[in-house]
């Protein structure tokens, strides 16, 4: 049996190369769409520059791809997209990123565009087959200084024009569903200053034969309740998830003639939803009329069930995935992705009555020994005001090395993003194995404000962004040193985005961490409440204040007004196409940090958005990190790395 090697934390040599992160893995997102048997799911793939592809199972079990070079399957609707594509009667419909025009594909065809080229963009559409006629998300873009305007449209696929709107008036809408006898229509909407898991209002209307709408009925929804996928059941009756109870549950819409009511199906102190950042996202299904297959949250960890609509009885389903996402369902069937600490995200196929599970596309199909993969913990920490907070702990491992004996590792906290969203409990080779395989253990903080514990929780965040989340990721570092888990003086804080305020604040007005990277990461908040886009130009109203009534506060919770206060190194990385976080914030904080003595770099990619995409620079970030921290700490690289230019760094 041999030996493990005897090396400092931070310098162990991990088989969970870049390469092998980008070089032979995809994405997997949605929606999935079964239809005729058929399995359907995008493909995001780092190797060919980020494109987007529409994938498909055909009944013989054969994997093809449907959308052809050089289209990129995706929507830039709330910036965020999703929902980016449908299918009827196997003919795809979907938006290319390049132009935003919506694009027919028949079987064994060529795409051709529905939609003409204009300031248009299309997402979350259904197919009326009733009608013969898509229902969707439509973006104006065409008022040159004004805010997008939203609505839902109808548009005819044999035409090529910008489809009538059916819905419009306010700013916000989502999730248009068709019921199966063709009469009714549902959708959500919402305004500004809400954000669709703050206030959300569900609406039905009924269709016309000439395909227009009248007798539209508010069913439930305001400014203090969130709701979440709408769905029509089998037969014809509405279900819904709502927080109305304090936490997503769900819900259906009793239509009783002299006063329809909302009822119930099982209430349970867990998250049924999730928050609507994105079109197309399914927590449950339709198994039959009767029988819903759902998922929900409990403790970081994604569970599945079959709730029975008659009596509310709710059957758990035992599968190895701690995290599943994008839920279709037909007789018999569902389809969904899925993951766990061990097991890379996969679409699944998943066989109701046997029981029986089927792997179609993996994430990955590279092997990586169970010695190498870090398993996460969960942990519950005291944080300010005599509150508990919440996060999943990594501890450093590779089966090849240890520690030398009284030392203890660098600890990287991940301060997620959203901020309204959630650690993530799967296996994740990029943001914690790379770290934990090279002796860098990882704790992903869910700091109050965060998701999958209920809508107080979720509230905690409410006017104290750059406060709570601050304090929480600061008392998980503390919490985990504390229990004489990490070496205090190498605690390390990253973030993306919202995450990357995160860090910007906890490395400017706490003294507990010894370096930060941000990824397009927000400095000044100011900034962004002038000049963000549509979908979160109002949102800080309710994480910091009204503004400029609050400018105030503003102020004193941007990183970029206090840099006389930092003083530990800080690398930034920044696309210059970001559109939600533009790049003058990252190369103002890269500037105030260079200007006062401390060690700092900037990695800019060209051609990049709000989250990267290419595989080159993936690679170049992840390394780029890798390589500021060795430097910082002076731990030894086991590997070749192109160096990043430092700026201050005294050798």
């Amino acid at each position: 049996m041999i030996q493990p090697t005897i090396a400092p934390y931070g310098s162990w040599k991990s088989p969970i190369t870049t390469d092998l992160i980008v070089g032979e893995t995809i994405w997997l997102g949605g929606p999935i769409i079964i239809e005729r048997g058929e399995t359907y799911w995008i493909e995001g793939r780092p190797a060919e520059a980020g494109r987007s592809v529409i994938v498909m199972r055909r009944l013989n079990g054969q994997i093809v791809d449907i959308t052809p070079k050089p289209f990129n399957v995706r929507t830039r609707v709330h910036e965020y997209g999703g929902g980016a594509y449908t299918v009827a009667d196997s003919v795809v419909f979907f938006s290319n990123f390049n132009d935003q025009r919506l694009y027919k594909l028949k079987p064994d065809s060529t795409p051709v565009p529905i939609t003409p080229d204009t300031s248009f963009r299309y997402a979350d559409c259904v197919f009326d087959k009733h009608h013969r006629r898509l229902i969707g998300i439509r973006e104006d873009h065409s008022a040159s200084g004004q805010e997008a305007v939203a609505s839902i449209v109808s548009i005819d696929p044999t035409l090529c024009d910008e489809g009538r709107v059916i819905v419009s008036g306010n700013d916000f809408y989502s999730s248009p569903r068709v019921s199966p006898d063709g009469n009714r229509l549902a959708w959500l909407t919402w305004n500004h200053p809400f954000m669709p898991w703050d206030g959300t209002e569900l609406w039905v209307g009924r269709l016309k034969q000439d395909g227009t709408m009248d007798q539209r009925t508010r069913v439930t929804g305001g400014a203090n309740e969130s709701i979440f996928q709408p769905e029509w059941s089998p037969d014809n009756v509405l279900h819904f998830i709502s927080d109305r109870s304090g936490w997503w549950n769900l819900y259906r819409w009793r239509e009783d003639a002299s006063s329809p009511w909302v009822e119930p199906l099982c209430e349970m102190a867990c998250e049924f939803g999730i928050p609507q950042w994105v079109f197309g996202q399914s927590t449950y299904a339709f198994e039959s009329p009767n029988r819903i297959i759902c998922t929900y949250i409990q403790e970081s960890s994604t569970h599945m069930a079959i709730l029975l609509t008659d009596n509310g009885k709710l059957d758990q389903i035992k599968l190895p995935y701690s995290g599943i996402r994008f839920l279709r369902a037909t007789a018999g069937k569902a389809a969904f992705i899925a993951d766990s600490p061990i097991q890379p995200p996969a679409i699944i196929q998943f066989d109701v009555i046997k029981g029986k599970v089927e792997v179609i596309r993996r994430e990955t199909d590279v092997f990586i020994d169970s010695g190498y993969l870090s398993r996460p913990e969960e942990i519950q920490f005291p944080t300010e005001n005599g509150l508990t907070a919440f996060g999943v702990y990594y501890r450093p491992q590779n089966q090849d090395y240890v520690a030398p004996l009284h030392t203890k590792p660098p600890l990287v906290i991940v301060s997620h993003g959203g901020p309204t969203g959630a650690a993530h409990y799967g296996l994740s080779l990029e943001s914690v194995q790379y770290w934990t395989s090279r002796g860098i253990a990882v704790c992903d903080v869910n700091y109050g404000g965060s998701t999958g514990f209920g809508r107080k929780y979720r509230e905690r965040l409410l006017g104290k962004w750059g406060i709570v989340d601050v304090d929480d990721c600061a008392n998980a570092a503390r919490y985990l040193e504390n229990r004489g888990l990490v070496d205090g003086n190498r605690l390390i804080i990253r973030g993306e985005s919202a995450g990357g305020y995160t860090t910007l604040a906890a490395l400017t007005f706490r003294k507990i961490f010894k370096a930060g990277a941000s990824y397009y990461g927000v400095s000044d908040l100011e900034a962004i409440a002038k000049d963000t886009h549509k979908f979160e130009s109002h949102y800080l109203e309710s994480l910091i204040g009204p503004y400029p009534e609050k400018r105030d506060s503003y102020v004193q919770r941007s990183p970029i007004h206090f840099t006389d206060r930092l003083s530990c190194p800080i690398i930034f990385f920044q696309g210059l196409e970001d559109k939600v976080v533009p790049p003058d914030q990252a190369v103002k904080m890269f500037d105030a940090v260079k200007s006062k003595g401390i060690p700092t770099a900037y990695v800019p990619f060209e051609g990049e958005q709000h989250g990267f995409r290419r595989a080159e620079n993936i690679k170049r970030a992840l390394e780029a990190e890798l390589y500021f921290y060795s430097t910082v700490f002076g731990f030894q690289l086991t590997e070749n790395i192109e160096p990043v230019e430092i700026k201050n760094m005294k050798t």
